[in-house]
């Protein structure tokens, strides 16, 4: 029976299965008896298959469970006024994607997967507060300066800023990210301190979804250019 079942599940329609695991989201929220292999599935696709449609059903089914944490959390006041609910919810998804990339993590409840996206919001706000409290102005090069550093210097000197920009073929997104991952601005300081460059933060939030997508569809030549420097 219970193989059956797996066997119905792996062949399950992505839609339906979202459809199921909403329901059995309500079921779980309410603390009534739920059935998590629905919702296990769909993070077994995205994970372990690299199914991409499955990752967007992924972010889709949970993303508001993210939003009422994040609105549940003792610093949440300080946290929001350093960022926005959207952009919180969609590093929590790119940083748990990071996480569980290359360990082929398969949950087998669904407390834990919910444990563990929980934990990785929990550590970006923890981030974002450390980094508050002990900000400072400091000097942003202009987009092409000669203060800006070469992508050689770069992140320790080493290749993956090199293999990153090169996957990077927009220019747009090369400058983003190097406001975003190397000078570690958030889209709102990027909007406050180079008006010139970007005056809409819808813009940056744009960018950046753009580069993580990017990125997590290269995955494995990012996988190699890390294993390549680690060698």
């Amino acid at each position: 029976m219970g193989i059956r079942m797996d066997e119905a599940l792996s062949q399950m329609n992505l839609s339906l299965l979202a459809d199921r695991c909403s329901d059995e989201m309500k079921l779980h929220r309410r603390k009534e008896p739920y059935d998590d292999r629905y919702c296990l599935e769909i993070f077994r696709r995205a994970i372990i298959q690299h199914v991409d449609q499955a990752w967007s059903v992924l972010q889709q089914r949970f993303g508001e469970t993210v939003r009422i944490w994040l609105h549940s959390h003792a610093s949440k006041d300080v946290a929001l006024l350093r960022d926005s609910e959207e952009n919180y919810i969609a590093q929590t998804f790119s940083r748990f994607w990071y996480a569980v990339r290359d360990q082929h993590l398969e949950f087998t409840s669904l407390n834990s997967a919910l444990s563990y996206l929980h934990a990785t919001l929990n550590g970006i706000l923890t981030d974002t507060l450390r980094s508050h409290l002990r900000s400072k102005e400091v000097p942003i090069p202009e987009s092409g300066s000669s203060e800006e550093p070469l992508i050689e210097d770069s992140l320790d000197g080493s290749a993956i800023w090199q293999g990153i920009q090169n996957l990077l073929t927009d220019q747009r997104e090369q400058r983003a990210a190097y406001l975003l991952y190397y000078c570690g601005l958030k889209p709102r300081e990027i909007v406050m301190r180079c008006p010139q460059e970007f005056d809409d933060i819808k813009e940056v939030y744009h960018l950046n979804h753009n580069i993580v997508e990017r990125l997590r569809r290269n995955r494995d030549h990012l996988r190699r250019i890390l294993s390549d420097e680690e060698g």
